[in-house]
């Protein structure tokens, strides 16, 4: 007989907006007397803390299982059976790395929850359920210790409608004009862009800019279609208040409204080249006329 753990593990990057943890690493481990006795005090409310090495390295003698978490954040833990079946379990989380690959890359150990897990019998043993969802507070305080950012949003058309999939979302820094990141929006226009510290500007021009406490960059968007673009925003757009000095968690949606312009110019470029063909040398009054009719559609 054996134990059999699901679940997933996620964080909110704003109250509307998840983002699961992939490739993090999730550890169980046996009780001691003293997490029986936390747990008697507390439940299965504990705040997520954060771990030494030391910590982690004390209880290795304890540990039952541990699992990666997949693209969207969900785990299976397996486990012989040791008659636990009544006993709090200690749970942990390592992120070595945070979502996109970014920040720097170190082990991050958090303790998450002692808990006594509602276990079902089935013909090969107990199988168990737990989700955790980091509380934004905490997400956003690993973000800006890993020198990371996250930026989410929905991507929608001017004149109103859903948000648009497939669609490729550039970010630039105001401050220098590079390209700080890329990303895609999903079947709901919701993009998710991650960059780090190294992205920006490359001397001290972040720090050297008073009350600027997230360190963080004025971002402007451009958003592509099939590889043609469809909008670049005004680098004026970097001065709204959800656009300055973005924090390491942040929510920007962005409403496009393609340009007419670019329609504009290709219908001219269309005239200029009739113009060119019917004033050649077999140029003759019919076409004279359609040149005309032409000029004055337009």
């Amino acid at each position: 007989m054996s134990y059999l753990l699901i679940g997933n593990i996620s964080a909110l990057i704003c109250n509307d907006c998840i983002e699961p943890l992939a490739n993090a690493r999730i550890r169980v481990y046996l009780p001691d007397i003293q997490q029986r006795e936390a747990y008697q005090a507390s439940g299965i409310f504990n705040d997520m803390k954060p771990l030494s090495a030391k910590e982690v390295l004390m209880k290795a003698d304890r540990l039952l299982a541990e699992a990666t978490l997949d693209d969207k954040g969900n785990f299976t833990l397996t486990w012989e059976e040791v008659h636990l079946f009544t006993e709090p379990l200690e749970l942990d989380l390592c992120l070595d790395q945070l979502p996109g690959k970014n920040g720097s890359r170190q082990p991050r150990n958090f303790h998450l929850s002692n808990v006594v897990l509602h276990w079902k019998r089935n013909s090969n043993g107990y199988v168990g359920a737990y989700a955790y969802v980091i509380p934004a507070a905490a997400w956003h305080n690993i973000y800006a210790n890993a020198g990371a950012w996250v930026i989410t949003g929905v991507v929608k058309p001017y004149l109103g409608g859903a948000g648009q999939a497939q669609l490729k979302i550039e970010a630039y820094n105001a401050l220098n004009g590079q390209m700080i990141g890329q990303a895609n929006t999903n079947e709901e226009g919701r993009y998710f862009l991650h960059f780090s510290r190294q992205h920006l500007a490359t001397g001290v021009m972040q720090t050297a800019i008073p009350g600027r406490k997230n360190l963080g960059p004025d971002v402007y968007f451009k958003i592509y279609r099939n590889g043609q673009m469809l909008w670049a925003e005004d680098e004026r757009m970097s001065q709204a208040r959800d656009r300055r000095d973005l924090g390491p968690c942040s929510n920007v949606n962005i409403i496009y409204k393609p340009s007419k312009v670019r329609r504009a110019s290709s219908q001219i470029g269309s005239w200029l080249s009739d113009m060119i063909t019917l004033t050649g040398p077999r140029k003759k009054k019919s076409d004279k006329y359609r040149l005309l009719t032409h000029y004055s559609l337009l």
